[in-house]
């Protein structure tokens, strides 16, 4: 069994009701853990409730190199 733990999570709202979630991520199992980059789009319900949109993130590892590398890339887009 796989255990996920949020170390940390920023929101960016776009749109009237949508936002784009970027967290750091342990997956705990009994062999060990990984720590990940999660990128995640959502919504709001109209209580405010977030939702997650399904198939719409991205994982990352959270090694230093890969996370500079992909902001870069993503700057010069």
């Amino acid at each position: 069994m796989v255990e996920f733990e949020t170390k940390k999570a920023e929101i960016i709202k776009f749109g009237r009701n949508s936002f784009v979630e970027i967290a750091r991520k342990v997956a705990k199992t009994d062999e060990g853990e990984n720590e990940f980059i999660s990128i995640s789009k959502g919504f709001y319900l109209p209580d405010g409730t977030k939702r997650f949109s399904k198939g719409k993130n991205v994982s990352i590892p959270a090694e230093e190199e890969v996370i500079v590398d992909v902001a870069k890339k993503l700057k010069s887009i």
